[in-house]
């Protein structure tokens, strides 16, 4: 009988606990929305002493998500200056060298997950957004790392959520996402 998946707690009341490895998404329209999902699902991730990862966008900036994680989780400036969390805008994460790339992104975030572990960390969740995107190349791109990010994930200590605009999406490209 394989082993049962050590379960984590999303803080996502509609999702309840997720096994590591876990890879899902969330569509939004409002700042408000997507508020509603990500300070619950880092707040979770902070208290079970995870390490978090933030990938903002232009749509919420990494001002705005650190504003909104002050105002709802208590103690939340003692777990940015001890490093438990780490807020980047898209710009320092996909865009690095100044375009997407899909291997450096995935290579990114297993450096992370293997710093998060080494640093004593139960495992990392992580969220990015890719509103960043205006074209049919990078989001294509996008889709392909979108898939990738399941290969890689697999047996690892990390949960990751991809959090996506209806204002950008249209139904092709969220049936990519599905």
């Amino acid at each position: 009988m394989p082993p049962v998946a050590e379960k984590r707690d999303s803080g996502i009341t509609l999702i309840g606990d997720l096994p590591w490895g876990s890879h899902f998404c969330q569509f939004y329209q409002t700042q408000e929305d997507l508020l509603d999902t990500l300070v619950p699902y880092f707040r979770a991730g902070l208290e079970n002493n995870e390490f978090c990862v933030w990938v903002t966008s232009d749509f919420l900036t990494r001002e705005d998500a650190l504003k909104a994680m002050e105002k709802s989780v208590p103690g939340f400036s003692q777990f940015l200056a001890k490093g438990q969390i780490e807020v980047f805008p898209y710009t320092d994460w996909y865009l690095k060298g100044g375009e997407f790339d899909l291997k450096r992104t995935l290579d990114m975030w297993m450096e992370k997950h293997e710093e998060a572990l080494s640093r004593g960390f139960a495992g990392m969740r992580v969220t990015g957004n890719p509103y960043w995107i205006d074209n049919k190349k990078d989001w294509d791109d996008f889709a392909c790392y979108e898939a990738a990010i399941n290969d890689v994930i697999g047996g690892t200590k990390l949960l990751v959520l991809c959090t996506y605009s209806l204002q950008k999406c249209g139904v092709v490209e969220i049936m990519d996402v599905i």
